[in-house]
């Protein structure tokens, strides 16, 4: 059972907390992951990208000029890709990028990067997270407290002034426990976690 430190606010020590093996002490399905991260990347893609083809294009259908006698190459139309304002060759058009995983897969990626996350020592755990009105510069100061370097997720169980806090933070992103995904996870230097946050992940994810 992994054991982490549980620092405040001011980013002193104040505890001890065990995690549970079963989300934060597995072995990290690499394959898992990777495909849940792709999951996400490509569930995000708009496919909404055009061009038009030589079908689409506006133009005549008639030939250029004759067939043979005018020196120039045969030509069948103006809206020929290798004219000016002819159709797009193989163009883009709208598509759907999305796949599905299912529940189970879902769920070992997401337990397999916390895990991850674990070993390398990269999780964090709060004993709280709270503000009294949206503060950036106390968000701010938190992270200065804990020393986090680089990009940073912030996982919550529910708190609205601490996402608002976080908005304008460029190098920090802030998640409930219903909502954290892969990408994030494995995207993010830092996962900072309160402790109200790691017993409802315990109690969603076991």
């Amino acid at each position: 059972m992994a054991n982490v430190s549980v620092y405040n606010m001011e980013g002193k020590e104040v505890g001890k907390l065990d995690l549970s093996d079963k989300i934060f002490g597995i072995e990290p399905n690499e394959n898992l992951i990777h495909q849940a991260v792709v999951l996400q990347l490509a569930n995000n893609r708009q496919g909404t990208q055009k061009a038009k083809t030589r079908s689409e294009v506006s133009g005549s259908t008639a030939k250029p000029w004759r067939q043979k006698g005018t020196g120039h190459a045969r030509q069948g139309s103006t809206r020929s890709p290798q004219w000016r304002h002819g159709g797009v060759v193989f163009a883009p058009v709208p598509r759907d990028y999305s796949f599905k995983l299912n529940k189970k897969e879902k769920q070992a990626a997401l337990k397999g990067a916390l895990s991850d996350r674990v070993a390398q020592g990269k999780l964090v755990v709060l004993d709280e997270l709270k503000f009294d009105a949206p503060k950036t510069k106390e968000f701010v100061k938190v992270l200065d407290n804990l020393k986090v370097a680089g990009k940073a997720l912030v996982v919550l169980a529910d708190d609205a002034n601490v996402v608002k806090s976080a908005n304008n933070v460029m190098s920090a992103k802030t998640s409930f426990v219903n909502t954290i995904n892969v990408y994030d996870i494995m995207n993010a230097q830092t996962v900072i976690l309160t402790k109200d946050a790691v017993a409802k992940i315990e109690e969603v994810y076991a």
